[in-house]
């Protein structure tokens, strides 16, 4: 059924949903657009309203060949919205749900799209703060590029922004997908360019594998990871390639590439990887590890028969789980000791099968169980070892009584 959005915008069919609102394609004054009507909820907060109209002449004025536009916001009663340009095409995530992993080119040319439109946000100092395969949109009407790449569109902006309001989110709570937040959200500092490249490393890094270099299990164990380990090498990549990703997933925000210098220096690795095959890399199994250490359980709590999706955590609890993947998740900060986990490690290191990572609980498990049994059998050998020596002390052997001493004996009564 067909609904006005404000006065110049009338949508007509549902695109999609995420749990921060819905997707239409519309129509407007100047033909068809998508719209992304916010929840009711979200359209009661005056204070995000507020915010909502601030943001407004930064988003109308990020333009570029890669960014999905934003062309107006809507503040109507209960109607809180984003009118964007429509792209014909498909999300990222729809096309790695298909191919599970894509050709290295392809994958390379797809970045270096969205580290442009990154670039002209961050000139703009804008910082998406959510990238991930949901956001990233493919133009199926475009020219194919390095490896049949479709143009690809980076959409969302500001969205994070708007709902991450201090009456909303407090300084203990953190705005984002797990698999994608760059260690310094998890530890609870500002966001600033920087989040963007790590995000779009960490989704560089899923096009090639077919799975998130950090990712896997509950979400508070997904956020000590960024923190505590490093990421696992991918075999089959040209080491220039593995060299940046392993830069902008560094710990230290300051030692990763700006958007510009990323989408340069990928755009230089395209020759390289021409006609390199998609990778053979089997996912790590799930961990038992995987403990809700950081977690707010006040925030969500699954049903028992739910299917756990990695990093997927609606914001509201209850509401229903997304057509694609989860977006903003609101988690609490992890304390030091939480995000402590032990020594850095290796995250999710390749292992062979039935047998634990190392590090992880059930490997330390299997050790303590390990030493108690050694431990157990060294004291039944101890005990057996003095029973035996004092039996023989003692005479309490199978041989007959013990030889007296010639000397010392009394004589013998007949």
């Amino acid at each position: 059924m067909a609904r006005n959005i404000g006065s110049r915008y009338t949508a007509h069919q549902i695109l999609g949903r995420g749990s921060a609102g819905t997707v239409w394609l519309g129509e407007g004054p100047e033909g068809p657009v998508a719209i992304k009507l916010l929840r009711e909820d979200l359209a009661s907060d005056q204070e995000l309203v507020g915010r909502f109209v601030q943001e407004r002449t930064a988003l109308l004025g990020l333009v570029h060949p890669h960014v999905v536009a934003v062309r107006d916001l809507v503040v109507d009663g209960n109607d809180l919205a984003l009118v964007m340009t429509l792209v014909r095409g498909t999300d990222l995530r729809t096309r790695l749900d298909r191919e599970r992993r894509l050709a290295p080119e392809a994958a390379v040319a797809i970045i270096a799209d969205v580290a442009d439109g990154l670039a002209a946000a961050h000139k703009a100092h804008v910082v998406h703060r959510d990238v991930k395969p949901e956001n990233i949109l493919l133009d199926m009407e475009g020219p194919l590029g390095p490896g049949g790449a479709h143009p690809a569109l980076l959409t969302d902006f500001g969205v994070a922004k708007l709902i991450d309001t201090p009456r909303r989110t407090k300084a203990t709570k953190i705005i984002g997908t797990p698999d994608y937040l760059a260690p310094e959200i998890v530890e609870g500092l500002p966001p600033r360019a920087a989040v963007d490249i790590y995000a779009l490393a960490t989704v560089l890094y899923e096009l090639l594998a077919g799975f998130t270099p950090f990712g896997g299990g509950h979400p508070g164990a997904v956020l000590r990871r960024h923190v505590t380990e490093t990421v696992v090498p991918l075999p089959g990549i040209p080491e220039e390639l593995w060299q940046l990703l392993v830069q902008c997933l560094a710990k230290a925000p300051a030692s990763r590439l700006r958007a510009s210098e990323l989408a340069a220096r990928l755009r230089d690795l395209l020759p390289l990887l021409a006609g390199i095959p998609p990778l053979e890399v089997d996912e790590p199994g799930p961990e038992e590890s995987d403990q809700p250490a950081a977690y707010d359980e006040q925030q969500y709590t699954p049903a028992a028969e739910e299917p756990r999706r990695r990093g997927a955590v609606p914001l509201v609890p209850g509401s229903a789980p997304d057509s694609n993947r989860d977006t903003h998740t609101s988690m609490r900060v992890p304390a030091p000791d939480e995000l402590a986990g032990g020594p850095l490690g290796t995250a999710r290191a390749p292992r062979a099968p039935g047998r634990p990572r190392p590090g992880s609980a059930r490997n330390k498990a299997a050790a303590v169980r390990k030493r108690r049994i050694t431990l157990g059998v060294a004291a039944l050998a101890l005990c057996a070892a003095v029973v035996v020596g004092g039996l023989l002390a003692t005479g309490g052997g199978d041989d007959g009584p013990a030889p007296q001493d010639s000397e010392n004996s009394a004589p013998a009564t007949p």
